[in-house]
């Protein structure tokens, strides 16, 4: 398994850039992604009452760093 920064975890990053939790989705993690494309889908659609937008932008970029700082099962 590579490590952090490897170009599996840049393409599993620009993935959660354009979809959130499809990086996630992409290294195996199905729960994770599914949170985050709920949660953060759930925001921007609220995104006219301003807050639940803002929240879900940093939920969003929260879900892109994961998805770039992944290391893989422990002791894998």
């Amino acid at each position: 398994m590579s490590g952090q920064g490897s170009g599996g975890n840049v393409v599993a990053a620009l993935c959660s850039f354009f979809i959130p939790g499809l990086g996630q989705l992409v290294q195996g993690r199905i729960i994770p992604a599914i949170l985050f494309f709920l949660v953060i889908g759930a925001c921007y659609i609220g995104w006219v009452l301003v807050v639940p937008g803002i929240i879900g932008l940093f939920i969003h970029l929260w879900c892109i760093i994961d998805a770039a700082k992944y290391k893989g099962p422990a002791g894998g």
